[in-house]
């Protein structure tokens, strides 16, 4: 015959008695079940609070991380500041020394290796020396910036368009991912629209810059210089004047370029600035009296 319970004997060790305790099935596995559910909570709980426990270590150390980080990044950024101080200080001096004495020398290699420079200069050395003395005129220089009706400040549209990207911090457009300083504006307009100088001043660039494409940068006097970038042609030469208004170039799409329009600069003792202050109003057309330049 089948039994339904366990038995259970106890035996007295003074009396010397047996005692049989009948338990059902029933409550032996009922009480297995409640252990095991017990268990189960227990692990779970145990399991979740370690969990936990390691989220919150983590979250401590990406804190810290995150804090040194930061402590880095402004260290970082107070040496660049202090580095283009530098930069700015060395570049006016350089400016000056260079028109005091009408001349650029240029040293080979790295301020470490000046030593050890060549003293006669190379084949192409001789030919950047000779392009910057034909397409230097101190006289010229001191004409226009001297003159009374000059507007040497930046304050005109350099083309009729509508702004696409402004001075600052941004994402990278062919990457996509990455942050990148945008040393300028961006002003969008059909490939070919005209591009005009926004105030007078001298040509001391025309030609291919690297992912400027083809570029003019126009120097205004007093350290301030402005640059006209993806350009699909150019309509001035080096060492010419030119006057506020005037076409110096269209809009086009050369160099790093995403699509037709103008990337414009401003600088000031080389160093970027936003030029969204001197945009003042939009670029009109203004041709001086023949009789003012030579060209």
């Amino acid at each position: 015959m089948k039994q339904n319970y366990f038995i259970v004997v106890l035996a007295h060790s003074f009396h010397g008695r047996l005692q049989r305790i009948h338990i059902p099935h029933r409550y032996v596995y009922g009480a297995m079940g409640a252990f095991g559910v017990v268990l189960l909570i227990l692990c779970s709980v145990v399991g979740s609070y370690a969990r936990m426990a390691w989220k919150v270590a983590n979250y401590n150390s990406l804190q810290r991380e995150a804090q040194t980080l930061r402590e880095r990044y402004d260290a970082l950024q107070r040496r660049v500041k202090q580095t283009n101080e530098q930069l700015a200080s060395l570049q006016t001096l350089a400016e000056e020394v260079t028109v005091a004495y009408g001349m650029r020398q240029q040293l080979a290699g790295s301020s470490d290796l000046v030593e050890e420079a060549p003293l006669i200069p190379t084949m192409g050395d001789t030919l950047a020396e000779f392009n910057y003395l034909r397409t230097t005129n101190p006289a010229s220089e001191r004409n226009i910036f001297t003159r009374g009706d000059t507007n040497v400040m930046p304050s005109s549209w350099p083309v009729n368009g509508r702004l696409m990207a402004g001075f600052g911090v941004r994402m990278d457009p062919f990457s996509g991912g990455e942050s990148e300083m945008h040393t300028g504006v961006d002003i969008g307009a059909p490939q070919g629209t005209p591009v005009h100088a926004t105030a007078d001043g001298i040509v001391i660039h025309a030609g291919w810059n690297g992912g400027y494409g083809r570029c003019v940068i126009i120097d205004h006097g007093n350290g301030f210089q402005t640059w006209y970038a993806h350009l699909s042609r150019m309509d001035v030469i080096e060492g010419q004047e030119i006057r506020q208004g005037e076409t110096l170039g269209a809009v086009g799409t050369t160099g790093r370029s995403t699509g037709a329009h103008l990337h414009y600069e401003v600088r000031i003792h080389n160093t970027p600035v936003n030029p969204y202050r001197f945009l003042q109003r939009p670029a009109i057309a203004k041709t001086a009296p023949p009789s003012d330049f030579p060209f």
